[in-house]
């Protein structure tokens, strides 16, 4: 394999291992401090309780979550250093301010509420954990307003003399539509991730302790998980809906864009009116799109999901060979080596990866069904099966959430920086011209090797540590060790609370 391959695959594997703790640090955050504040506002134990278990978790999250996540900016100097140099000027400022204004912040106030629960007030450490929620969502805005700038250029000029993109307008790279259609759509899924996982575990923990029998039992799951599996189906409700209205608009303007993402993930091969949406395509998904099949339909979805028509003129959808003619003719047929550029993406990884996304979502709204059944009218159940469902889903968003992310990034393929095809012109970069010229097959074989057996055991360490706190459940007993609820005045160092 050349360099070039290997290097692609070891960044998909470091950024999609790395994806799986973003979403639930996104989502859980926010919940946490939701939890808190039910127990600064009521005084009532049972929010304490699942403050301090769901935070727990959360911070094992998110120390995985950084770990993994430095990897990503070694890659963009030692394997794509030719990217670097080209859209250094621009993908560069928001990163910078990623990690001076968001990492730092949620940084600095989420180790002010690991170690002041009984040396800070109670409002002010309320205040912490919410820092900590606004900060890693302001993290996720920055990220994806480089990613954004990608995958539709704006706010830049190229400069002949350096052969680089200049930011000439960071007001434009912020205010980039594609920024504002994906933010959204990242953040909801986020919040379905997290309703998930918190109505997941809290329907575990209740169906078991009813299964009891035992009435002191019965009234620990009526009293604290109950409030949980509400609390996370309602996450789960409101991220659900934010998803599909996000994304119905992210889809739209990726038909806008990036015409060529919107033909791959329907297999599309030439244009039609009223296109179908596929639920199942057999034959030969590769990029001459030859024998292909598409056996289950739903009449004019595609088509509305890219131009909001269902049928008529304006539903027309370009088919992947429309869109090959239309870039080779734009942008040449052939690179300087003289070999013909394919501007078609992996048809059966973008085909597979956008219906594994919206089908792995669909755990989650099982999830939100049963519990809204089975919690109706203050009830507690004692169902194995809404347990069973609880634990089988809390994985599914996560899937579903990396499938998004692999069909967002391989469907801009063959390239790392994609034309604006309304815009700029001479921004874009084809991914075989982004990789390092310095690095061998050899040099990216051994690091790719050693970071994905690293990140191996970072799976299992990750892995063991959630189980282990996740049985363990709620405290039995919590005490509000807050300045106001002691007798004594004595000055206390911060402490770790866990």
């Amino acid at each position: 394999m050349e360099a070039l391959d290997l290097a692609r695959w070891q960044f998909a594997i470091t950024t999609v291992y790395h994806f799986i703790f973003v979403p639930l640090t996104i989502g859980l955050a926010p919940l946490v401090a939701i939890m808190e504040t039910a127990w600064v506002r009521t005084g009532n134990e049972r929010w304490l309780k699942l403050t301090k278990f769901f935070g727990k978790l959360f911070l094992i999250n998110f120390a995985m979550g950084v770990v993994t996540g430095i990897v990503q900016e070694f890659q963009f100097g030692m394997n794509w250093s030719e990217y670097s140099r080209f859209v250094g000027d621009v993908f560069g400022a928001p990163l910078a301010i990623e990690a001076l204004a968001a990492f730092f912040v949620e940084s600095t106030f989420l180790g002010l509420w690991i170690f002041g629960w009984d040396r800070l007030r109670k409002g002010v450490h309320l205040a912490c954990i919410w820092a900590v929620a606004i900060a890693v969502n302001l993290s996720a805005f920055f990220i994806l307003a480089a990613n954004s700038w990608m995958q539709h250029p704006v706010g830049t000029r190229f400069n002949p003399e350096t052969g680089r993109a200049e930011m000439v307008d960071i007001l434009a790279v912020l205010g980039n539509n594609t920024l504002w259609a994906a933010f959204p759509h990242a953040v909801t899924a986020a919040f379905l991730t997290a309703g998930t996982f918190v109505a997941g575990i809290a329907a575990w923990w209740m169906v078991r302790l009813v299964r009891t029998g035992d009435e002191t039992r019965i009234a620990l799951a009526r009293d604290v998980y109950r409030p949980a599996v509400v609390l996370g189906t309602v996450a789960m409700l409101v991220g659900g809906a934010g998803v599909a209205i996000s994304g119905d608009f992210q889809g739209k303007l990726m038909f806008e864009q990036q015409p060529g993402k919107m033909a791959s993930a329907e297999a599309l091969c030439d244009g039609e009116e009223a296109a179908n949406f596929s639920i199942l395509t057999i034959g030969d998904l590769s990029n001459s799109c030859e024998g292909v099949r598409h056996i289950l339909e739903v009449p004019g979805v595609a088509s509305y999901l890219g131009t909001g028509q269902f049928s008529g003129p304006d539903s027309y959808l370009p088919g992947v060979n429309d869109v090959q003619a239309e870039y080779a003719e734009r942008y040449g047929e052939t690179d300087a080596a003289g070999n013909p550029i394919s501007y078609t993406p992996n048809l059966a990884l973008t085909y597979w990866s956008f219906r594994l996304m919206i089908g792995f979502a669909a755990g989650s709204a099982l999830l939100a069904l049963l519990a809204l059944w089975f919690t109706r009218g203050g009830r507690v159940t004692g169902n194995k099966w809404f347990a069973r469902v609880g634990v089988w889903a809390i994985p599914m968003p996560f899937v579903a959430s990396s499938f998004g992310w692999i069909f967002t990034e391989t469907g801009r393929q063959p390239w790392v920086v994609a034309p604006n095809p309304t815009g700029i012109d001479q921004i874009r970069l084809l991914t075989e011209r982004g990789v390092s010229t310095a690095v061998s097959p050899g040099m990216v074989l051994a690091s790719m090797i050693v970071f994905t057996v690293l990140y191996g055991v970072l799976a299992v360490v990750w892995g063991r540590l959630m189980h282990r706190y996740a049985v363990e459940g709620v405290p039995d007993v919590v005490h509000d060790d807050s300045p106001e609820a002691r007798d004594d005045d004595a000055d206390r160092p911060l402490s770790f609370a866990y």
